[in-house]
C-alpha cells in the first residue's frame, strides 16, 4: 500500500466504482477514474451498466499500470474531429458542431463502436433475425474490445471483481455477469449496452440480452446486495438528473424525458438498505439477548449471515453537464464534447477526494454515509444514516 493510499483510506475499504449507461456521456466515468487513480484509490470492484460496462471491462482487463492508457485510447478512437477547437469559439459555435457531430453519428454511426444496418428492412417494419432487430450493428465494438482487453487477464482469479448488468429479453429480469463465477467476454459487454431499438439483442447461451439499463440504469443495488459484508467506499457516478426545470420546447421535454427515464434510483435503494439493515440490528440484539441456553451454533452462524456490521460509504459524482437541453446529448461524440466531460469528471472526483469525508469517524453501527459533492471551495457536505 502507497502512503498516499494509506493517508486516503487507512481502514482498508473495500473500494468499488459504480458506473451507470449514458452513451457518450460515460467519458465524465473516465475522468472520475483517472483522479481515482492518481491518488491510489484503483477499485477492487467495478460494477457497470451499457457505456459503464464497456468502461468497466477495459479497466478490469489490463494491468494497473496501462488501464489508464487503454481507456484513453477507446474514448480517442470513437470521437468525432471537430472542424475547429470548441475551446476558441463562441457557444452558439460550439453548438451549432455538436449538432452537425450528432446528426453524423446518426448517419454514419461511430467506427469502431457500431454502423447503419444497411440494407435491412427493420426500420419499415418487416420481420428480421431476432439478433438483426436494429438499426446498428455493434460487431465493431467486438473487435475493438478485443484489441483493448485482455480477457485472460479479467478473467483470472484474484483480480479486479467486474460485474455487468443486462437484461433477458423473454422475461425481463435483469441478469448480472460477474467474472467470480463465469468467463466474460465481449458478447457479455455488447449485451450490456444492446439498448434497442438502436442497438441489436446479444445471444449468450442461448437467450437473448438487452441494455441492463432498461431494468435499472444504476447498479447499485448490484452492490448492496453482495453477500460480502464488509466496509466499503463506494464512488458512484451519476449521468442522468432527476432533478430539471420546466420544459417549454419539444426539445427540452425529450431531453427531461430521457433524464427522468435513465436518472438514478439510488435514494430509493439506498433507503431501503438502511431500512434492512436496522432491522437485522435489531434481530442480532434480539437474540443477544436469548439467556445462554437458547442460542446455538446455528444461531451464531445465521447471526453472521446478517452481516449488519459493516458501514457503506457512497461518495456520489454527478455529471452536471447542461449539453444545450440536447435529447441526443448520449450520442454527442464530439471530440471537444468528450474532452470537456473527461475533465469535468476528474475535477469533480478530486473535490470529493480532497473531501474526504469517508475518513471522518463515525459509529460502529453505522450503515451507511452517503458524502455528496462539497461546493467549490467549501466544506465537505456528508448524511449520515
Amino acid at each position: 500500500m502507497s502512503k498516499q493510499e494509506r493517508n486516503l483510506n487507512p481502514a482498508r475499504l473495500r473500494v468499488v466504482l459504480v458506473l451507470q449507461g449514458g452513451g457518450a456521456l460515460g467519458a465524465y466515468q473516465a475522468g472520475v477514474f483517472q483522479a481515482m487513480h492518481e491518488h491510489g484509490l484503483a477499485p477492487e470492484w467495478i460494477v457497470g451498466t451499457s457505456i459503464g460496462a464497456i468502461n468497466a471491462a477495459i479497466l478490469a482487463g489490463n494491468p494497473h499500470e496501462t488501464r489508464l492508457e487503454r481507456l484513453r485510447e477507446f474514448w480517442q478512437s470513437i470521437a468525432h474531429r471537430d472542424s475547429y477547437d470548441m475551446r476558441r469559439v463562441p457557444d452558439l459555435q460550439r453548438r451549432s458542431n455538436v449538432l452537425l457531430q450528432t446528426w453524423d453519428t446518426l448517419i454514419r454511426g461511430v467506427p469502431g463502436f457500431f454502423s447503419p444496418r444497411w440494407p435491412s428492412m427493420f426500420p419499415l417494419g418487416a420481420a428480421v433475425a431476432p439478433e438483426q432487430a436494429s438499426f446498428y450493428d455493434t460487431s465493431a465494438l467486438e473487435t475493438t474490445l478485443n484489441r483493448l482487453i485482455d480477457w485472460d487477464y479479467l478473467n483470472q482469479p484474484g483480480g479486479m471483481r467486474l460485474t455487468v448488468n443486462a437484461l433477458k429479453v423473454t422475461c425481463g429480469t435483469l441478469r448480472s455477469f460477474d467474472n467470480r463465477q463465469l468467463a466474460i467476454s465481449a458478447d457479455h459487454i455488447r449485451a450490456s449496452g444492446a439498448l434497442p431499438p438502436g442497438f441489436p439483442p446479444v445471444r449468450i447461451d442461448g437467450e437473448l440480452y438487452w441494455d441492463g439499463g432498461l431494468y435499472s440504469n444504476t447498479p447499485l443495488e448490484t452492490v448492496l446486495d453482495d453477500d460480502e459484508h464488509v466496509d466499503t467506499l463506494c464512488f458512484m457516478v451519476d449521468l442522468w438528473s432527476a432533478d430539471g426545470q420546466e420544459p417549454t420546447t419539444l426539445d427540452e421535454v425529450q431531453t427531461r424525458q430521457k433524464d427522468v427515464t435513465f436518472a438514478s434510483r439510488s435514494q430509493r435503494h439506498l433507503d431501503d438498505y438502511v431500512k434492512r439493515h436496522r432491522m437485522q440490528q435489531k434481530i442480532r440484539d434480539l437474540y443477544l439477548a436469548l439467556p445462554g441456553h437458547a442460542q446455538s451454533e446455528q444461531g451464531a452462524r445465521d447471526l453472521a449471515e446478517l452481516g449488519c456490521g459493516s458501514t457503506l460509504h457512497v461518495v456520489r459524482l454527478p455529471y452536471a453537464g447542461r449539453d444545450w437541453n440536447m435529447a441526443a446529448k448520449d450520442i454527442n461524440f464530439s471530440r471537444g464534447s468528450i474532452e470537456w466531460r473527461w475533465e469535468q469528471g476528474y475535477q469533480d472526483a478530486l473535490r470529493g477526494i480532497q473531501a474526504a469525508g469517508w475518513l471522518s469517524l463515525v459509529s460502529e453501527d453505522t450503515p451507511l454515509v452517503v458524502h455528496e459533492l462539497p461546493p467549490l471551495q467549501n466544506a465537505p457536505h456528508s448524511q449520515v444514516a
